[in-house]
């Protein structure tokens, strides 16, 4: 398991057999690794990819996923940037064996943007010239309506994957409350079969994500949709899922991975209340480290300059008069992790006696 840029599921457009069709747009969009198609169906079941990273801890947080929603339940994953919601959401849908619809929060969207709406007029026009000298004409305009994503994954029974809801505006997210409680979604009468509700498929469930650390481009979820949801708040991965994840997307010996991973989380410790750096650094530092095919040693000054350029940003806000102190601290805990080589620890004490 990993960050939502760790494992990646290939983006496949959808393209169902019986309508209402999923939109033909970026985001409407079925989520597959290895794709799965039998002769009797053409909609499309994800899987895990093959760096997908599976470790007890994975597991266990997926069984627990998979328990509430057998039952019927929705999930919200919650977390800080670099626990791995979005993949975990992924991995848990996967292992249903349903086609998944992903939609992105967004502060622009109304409820239309994920029930439907008018997409445009059909004019029809007929012309009878039975009798050469007699020309009758009729003409009609009906609307045009366009089913999006939550009211195709209600019909059909997917998996719902709403990644970072919280971007959307709450009153956007009101349609998902009867969705969720009563198993009916409210459908404007304009829809092309004139249904005003909608009864949703058994096999309906949706996973939501969310970022409660985030403070910008976000919004109060209110109180009835939480409700609705069983939240399972999701922190850091541990040491192991962590080093193996580094070893799968990097190919990095396990000593290494791990060298790298220690120096992470003791820097995320640094600070108050801080998340950072994410398994996302650890991922890069691992990733340039075999591009040069370097070592994760103290000695070897590439792993040292990719170290500090991945990992020097304010990101604890450890300052001493208005200046960061993340170089040194970066160093220091480069020192702490990997040992200091006895000649370069003499030389290191000489030259802070020097400056003093």
């Amino acid at each position: 398991m990993s960050s939502p840029e760790v494992a990646r599921y290939p983006v496949v457009e959808q393209t169902p057999r019986e309508e209402p069709p999923v939109p033909n747009d970026d985001s409407a969009t079925v989520l597959d690794a290895e794709v799965k198609v039998s002769a009797e169906d053409v909609d499309i079941v994800p899987e895990a990819s093959d760096s997908f990273v599976s470790t007890p801890y994975v597991e266990s947080l997926t069984a627990r996923a998979l328990t509430y929603m057998d039952v019927g339940y929705a999930l919200h994953f919650a977390g800080p940037a670099g626990t791995g919601k979005t993949t975990l959401a992924f991995h848990v849908a996967s292992k249903r064996g349903r086609p998944v619809v992903l939609i992105h929060g967004d502060d622009e969207y109304a409820s239309s943007d994920l029930v439907g709406k008018d997409s445009g007029y059909h004019k029809s026009k007929l012309v009878d010239n039975y009798i050469h000298s007699v020309m009758k004409t009729e003409e009609s305009l009906s609307r045009i309506w366009e089913d999006q994503r939550l009211t195709t994954a209600c019909i059909k029974g997917y998996t719902l994957i709403y990644d970072e809801f919280n971007r959307s505006r709450p009153e956007a997210n009101n349609v998902l409350l009867s969705v969720l409680e009563g198993k009916i979604l409210n459908l404007p009468n304009l829809r092309r079969s004139g249904e005003g509700n909608l009864h949703v498929h058994e096999d309906f469930r949706a996973i939501l994500t969310s970022n409660p650390e985030e403070y910008a481009g976000v919004h109060k979820t209110q109180d009835a949709l939480l409700d609705r949801l069983i939240t399972i708040n999701l922190g850091h991965l541990d040491r192991e899922t962590e080093i193996a994840i580094a070893m799968a997307k990097s190919g990095l010996p396990r000593p290494d991975a791990e060298t790298i991973v220690d120096i992470i989380r003791e820097l995320r410790g640094v600070g108050v209340n801080n998340h950072r750096p994410t398994i996302r650094a650890g991922i890069a530092i691992a990733r340039i480290l075999a591009h040069h095919q370097g070592s994760a040693q103290i000695g070897d000054s590439t792993f040292e300059t990719i170290c500090h350029d991945v990992l020097n940003t304010d990101t604890a806000k450890i300052t001493h008069q208005g200046q960061s102190l993340m170089v040194e601290k970066v160093q220091e805990t480069i020192r702490n992790v990997c040992g200091e080589p006895a000649g370069r620890s003499k030389d290191r004490r000489r030259r802070e006696r020097e400056r003093k």
